[in-house]
Formats: C-alpha cells, sequence, structure tokens
C-alpha cells in the first residue's frame, strides 16, 4: 500500500506577501483608476502596487495587500473561502509595517490599502488590521492609509480605525438581503453590513470627529440572483443617504465559487458579465457627474441595463422631447446628457462660448471620431 505525502514548505515573508498581495485582486474598493494606462501593475519583484485616484482627486500609488487569508467565513462567491483549497499564510502587522515602510522609504508607494480575509474572528481581525495602522502612525507616517472593515466588528473597532485612516470600506456585495442569503450564511446582512456602513456614516459625517474620512463599497456583481435596477436603488441610496464616496462593482466569474451558487448556473457568459459590470460604472458616473437620477436610468423588462447601447444613449432614446440641444446656448447639465459628449468636450464647448467663438461644427472641437458622430443627431449649431 503506497500513501501520498504532501509537504508544504512554511513560505518566508516575501513569498507570503507575493500570495497575500495577489489574493487582494478581488477587492476594488480601493478607488482604482479606471483609465487603461493607470491599472494595477506588478513590480519588478512580483507584489502588486497600484495607482489611484484618491476621493478627493489626487493621485497616488498604493501598496495593497491582504494581511491573512485565512478565512473563518464562507462567502459562496470567494476563492478564499473557508473550506477551499488554497495557500493559506498571514503576516504579523509588525511583518507588514517593516515591508511597507520599506517601499515608502524607497519612494515607491505613498499609501496603503490594507484588508484580510476573517481569521478567527471579525475583532481579531480588525484588531490586527488597525494594529498596522497605529503602528504607521506612531512612527509619523502621515500618508494615505485605506482600511477594510470587517464584516460584524465592534463600533469600537470602527472608531479605531476612522481615527487611524484616510478611508475605509466595507463591501456591501449585493443590493438586498434576499440576495445576500445566496452569498453567505455566515453574516447577517443587516446586522453585519447595512447597520456598520451607516454608522460610518454618521461617524463621518459633516461636523463629527471623524470628518474628512471617506467611505467606498463594493458589489459583487451576477454572485447572486440581484437585477440591475436593485444594484442601482442602492447604490443611490449609499450616495445620497449615506454620503459614500465611491460605489465599486466587479463582475462575478465562474470557477471561483461554490456549485450552488447562483452566478455559477447563470447563463450569462463571462464576457456578457464584464459588459454588465461596466454598464454599471456608466449608469454609477451619469449619477455623480452628470445630475442623474436613480428613477431616470432605463431598464429592460427584467429591470437589467442593455448590454448594446450605453444608458445615457438609451436615455435619449426614450426622450426624444428633450433635443435638440443648442451647443452655443444650452447649459452644462443640458450638453451632458447629450450622448457622446463628456465631461471634457463639454467644458471645452463653455470655454470657446466664454471667448466669444461660436461653434459652427463639432469639427471645430475636435477631429471626427465615433463619440461626435453618436452626438451630432442631438444637437443644433
Amino acid at each position: 500500500m503506497y500513501f501520498t505525502v504532501i509537504i508544504r514548505k512554511i513560505p518566508d515573508t516575501a513569498e507570503k506577501l507575493t500570495i497575500l498581495s495577489q489574493d487582494s485582486r478581488y477587492d476594488l474598493a480601493c478607488a482604482c483608476a479606471t483609465r487603461q494606462d493607470e491599472h494595477r501593475k506588478r513590480s519588478k519583484d512580483n507584489k502588486w502596487i497600484y495607482p489611484v485616484t484618491l476621493p478627493n482627486g489626487g493621485y497616488t500609488y498604493l501598496f495593497k495587500t491582504l494581511l491573512s487569508n485565512e478565512c473563518v467565513n464562507n462567502c459562496k462567491y470567494c476563492p478564499l473561502r473557508a473550506g477551499t483549497d488554497t495557500n493559506r499564510c498571514s503576516l504579523d502587522p509588525q511583518e507588514l509595517t517593516d515591508i511597507f515602510l520599506s517601499y515608502y522609504n524607497a519612494g515607491r508607494v505613498s499609501g496603503l490599502f490594507l484588508s484580510s480575509a476573517v481569521t478567527k474572528s471579525p475583532d481579531i481581525t480588525m484588531g490586527n488590521i488597525n494594529r498596522v495602522a497605529l503602528n504607521l502612525r506612531k512612527m509619523r507616517f502621515r500618508g494615505y492609509i485605506h482600511l477594510k472593515i470587517i464584516p460584524g466588528a465592534s463600533d469600537a473597532a470602527i472608531r479605531q480605525s476612522l481615527a487611524l485612516a484616510s478611508a475605509v470600506s466595507l463591501n456591501i456585495e449585493t443590493a438586498g438581503e434576499d440576495n445576500f442569503r445566496h452569498l453567505s450564511t455566515t453574516k447577517n446582512y443587516n446586522r453585519d453590513i447595512l447597520r456598520p456602513i451607516g454608522l460610518i456614516s454618521q461617524l463621518t459625517q459633516r461636523g463629527s470627529v471623524y470628518f474628512g474620512v471617506k467611505q467606498t463599497t463594493q458589489f459583487v456583481v451576477g454572485a447572486s440572483e440581484e437585477s440591475d435596477k436593485e444594484i442601482i436603488s442602492y447604490s443611490w441610496k449609499l450616495y445620497k443617504e449615506m454620503g459614500l464616496s465611491r460605489n465599486y462593482f466587479s463582475a462575478y466569474q465562474r470557477g471561483a465559487g461554490a456549485p450552488e451558487l447562483p452566478g455559477e448556473r447563470s447563463n450569462a457568459t463571462n464576457s456578457e458579465l464584464l459588459t454588465r459590470e461596466h454598464r454599471l460604472y456608466q449608469v454609477d458616473w451619469l449619477i455623480r457627474k452628470y445630475g442623474f437620477k436613480a428613477e431616470e436610468i432605463p431598464f429592460g423588462p427584467a429591470g437589467n441595463l442593455s448590454l448594446e447601447i450605453d444608458p445615457k444613449e438609451a436615455w435619449a432614446k426614450m426622450h426624444p422631447e428633450f433635443f435638440p440641444v443648442d451647443i452655443n446656448r444650452d447649459d452644462k447639465l443640458r450638453l451632458l446628457r447629450v450622448p457622446g459628449l463628456g465631461q471634457v468636450m463639454v467644458e471645452r464647448i463653455l470655454e470657446y462660448r466664454k471667448a466669444g467663438i461660436k461653434i459652427r461644427s463639432l469639427q471645430n472641437l475636435a477631429k471626427r471620431n465615433k463619440l461626435l458622430i453618436k452626438a451630432q443627431p442631438y444637437l443644433v449649431f
């Protein structure tokens, strides 16, 4: 009789960081940039450094990693959930403090995004995350720190994070308790997610002691059975009622989760899920930058966005009475409703008008391209 013996070498600090920094890619709620030239990249020593746009509009590089990937939760969409066969390891808070400072002192990063799987309990995990931030603040580091808030963490742990961080995030994961039941049996949606998001909102509002600390969150799109309309409804409330800085959307990709997960049985292709994610980001932009309200967003009969045309064009097709828009006279918000016109082009139009230049053709503004061709039927000169 023969037996197979598997011997796993205990990874050293560098190896653990390689594992944990790669596993951190599952969390997007760190204000990661969306332009192609700003995407995450590997450093020469195989660790992830993220170029990001900060909530205040600034730009920096973050050192992004997990403190541990040893998890007691069973979030069915997560490759790191309890019971899966993955290379588990943890960093000690002082270990990570020293690693980050070596990067920072070398001028390679200016900030930290720190998350973790739930090791033993939410508060033990939060204690370790906060310890890293506390170490850095005691060493007079005044730079950007984004801390992940662990679902189920105590109010005291959350308050300590807010006292140490520049920004925090607690992932909402999906829209509503019914959809959440498909994702986890170890977490309670109202108690562990919605209530602490509300608490952070309350503690960071204008006039509070933690005012200035930004809050973000992330939806996992397509793992459960939520519609786009449900996601946008929740996203709208997070912005308008709780004052979040950003909402992020991550398309669920098959093969990562448990077989019973609705996303594993979905008929949508991975390409369609990525397009769906893109459409949600477009709606997010319309809400945050273009003056749209959640109830104005056009959805199909099943409550989902069109995969064929962008949401602003879909709105324009449903509201012919709004057009045409006078490019030389109408205000900024009307111009922003024109399909194909983005913020940069609208600002250029307003600059021309301020200088007294009458625009007689879109070719006065830029070379002919697909966006300008799309805008042409909706404008008069």
